[in-house]
């Protein structure tokens, strides 16, 4: 099968040697995405709920470049630095996604990118 990258302006470029998604066959791989502004590159705020609807209007940007939306997502993994933080990362996914929701998983870990609270990566099928 082959691969084609999948690349737009409306979500941040990436900082590494990564691609926004790689589509195989019908699978699209997006990598994580951190709660960066595209225009700016930079972070949107402090705010854990700012940060997260920022990560949700990037990865939406990236699945309809790959010609799906977030309801195609079969599968993401939430990154973040404080767990407290679990019930609001569900509420706003409950806005951005309908039933049936994708599976998931989140997770703390110590540290992401540019100081950030949350990253989330996903796996969509077309």
């Amino acid at each position: 099968m082959s691969r084609t990258v999948i690349n737009t302006p409306n979500a941040p470029q990436a900082i590494g040697t990564y691609s926004q998604a790689v589509k195989v066959g019908s699978t699209v791989y997006l990598s994580g995405q951190i709660p960066l502004v595209p225009s700016s590159m930079e972070v949107i705020s402090e705010d854990f709920a700012e940060q997260t609807q920022q990560v949700f209007a990037n990865l939406s940007a990236v699945c309809e470049a790959a010609g799906g939306s977030l309801n195609d997502l079969a599968k993401v993994n939430i990154f973040m630095t404080d767990l407290s933080n679990f019930a609001t990362v569900n509420e706003i996914m409950s806005q951005h996604f309908s039933q049936p929701y994708p599976a998931r998983a989140a997770i703390q870990i110590s540290a992401l990118p540019k100081g950030v609270q949350i990253e989330i990566d996903g796996v969509m099928e077309l």
